[in-house]
């Protein structure tokens, strides 16, 4: 079964959270329509990584990862018949979703108050960085600034340097979540009672909902959010490896570096001992296991009920056992960026069915949506591309 076979879903998004969001519910069955720029298309398409280091607007690999299984097509909403094609593809959909920024839609006359006098059912979600309405929705941001503004670098980092951004754009793929199960809950809502609504997604907001147990020693006790020293990797002959070796675990560790003698040692009695002896007790642990490669570590201490882990770059997550034995990682053809690997669904449902259909190209069909769904002719279309309405 797919889940949401029956719901044609809008995409406007130049940027990922919107993207990510809609690649969801594609993957559920949902028909999603992209909506592009004519010509130069989501920015997105000029985000590496290329295959081959090919920086072809159809083979980034970051577009062709955020848009798996939607239908693409070309529109100029700052034309008027851009925006008219617009309010008739919008009347078969049941929700839209965008995150071109605060006020831009209603800039266009396609805003939410407006859309709704005719589709009363619609599902209208926007994703914006601070928010639609307060004095800073409208100020320039990237994602360090709205990590920073929401308090999420609060943690991260060792307390003796500055906080640190978290890597990759995981906050936008947060938003994404937070935009998927905003307008799944809306949608329900609406087929029960056939009312739409508007459902707003700051993503400054959905990494203090994240990260709100960070702030409640503040709450509880007026404390300020500190940063604490993360449990260090260490060093072995193929990279790093970590081991937390909790009170329990601490008899078996001893056994697995075989120096049960160190179980009664005064320096590593209890945790504040070994905390205090931190130097002493890793230079002892690298002379029993640095020698040996992560992975080999790994399963060592693991097979002796030990809480530890290995750092896996991207190699490795490829041959891992665990991701092979979920076929997690699958193949999907393109007709030009080619065969290429994906990661495949978060979660597995066993009467749900998930697709993987590859990304589009810019424009692929505007015949097919444009032509054959809202009766534009060839020749139609021909002048529509003349005058850069698609």
């Amino acid at each position: 079964m797919e889940f949401l076979s029956d719901v044609t879903v809008i995409e406007l998004g130049e940027n990922i959270s919107a993207s990510a969001c809609t690649k969801w519910m594609a993957a559920l069955g949902a028909s999603v329509i992209k909506i592009e720029a004519p010509g130069r298309g989501d920015p997105a398409r000029r985000m590496g990584p290329f295959p081959n280091d090919d920086p072809h607007p159809e083979k980034s690999g970051m577009f062709l990862y955020l848009n798996t299984g939607k239908k693409g097509i070309t529109l100029n909403l700052h034309t008027k018949e851009g925006q008219n094609i617009f309010r008739k593809i919008i009347l078969k959909a049941y929700i839209l979703i965008e995150d071109l920024g605060p006020g831009k839609m209603e800039d266009l006359g396609l805003g939410y108050d407006e859309l709704e006098k005719t589709l009363p059912h619609l599902v209208y979600t926007s994703i914006s960085p601070l928010g639609e309405k307060g004095p800073y929705s409208h100020f320039k941001t990237e994602d360090i600034v709205i990590e920073a503004a929401s308090g999420m670098m609060l943690q991260h980092g060792s307390p003796e340097r500055e906080p640190l951004k978290i890597g990759g754009n995981i906050i936008y793929y947060r938003a994404g979540a937070s935009a998927f199960m905003g307008s799944l809950a809306a949608l329900f809502h609406a087929e029960a009672t056939g009312e739409g609504q508007k459902v707003e997604v700051s993503i400054q907001e959905c990494l203090l909902h994240d990260d709100f147990i960070t702030v409640e020693a503040y709450l509880a006790r007026g404390e300020d959010v500190r940063r604490r020293l993360a449990p260090m990797l260490l060093p072995c002959n193929d990279g790093w490896f970590y081991i937390r070796a909790f009170p329990h675990e601490w008899p078996r560790l001893t056994q697995a570096l075989g120096m049960p003698e160190l179980e009664k040692d005064d320096r590593f009695i209890d945790m504040h001992r070994r905390s205090e002896h931190a130097e002493e007790l890793n230079t002892i642990i690298l002379s029993q296991l640095g020698g040996q490669g992560k992975e080999e570590i790994y399963d060592k201490l693991q097979k002796n009920h030990i809480t530890a882990g290995y750092l896996a770059n991207v190699e490795d997550l490829f041959r891992s056992e665990q991701y092979q034995s979920h076929n997690y990682f699958i193949t999907i053809d393109h007709p030009v960026a080619g065969p290429l690997t994906y990661p495949g669904a978060f979660a597995t449902m066993e009467d749900i069915d998930w697709k993987h259909g590859r990304a589009p190209l810019l424009g692929e069909h505007n015949l097919e949506i444009l032509g054959h769904g809202l009766g534009y002719s060839q020749q139609d279309l021909v002048r529509l591309r003349q005058l850069g309405v698609i």
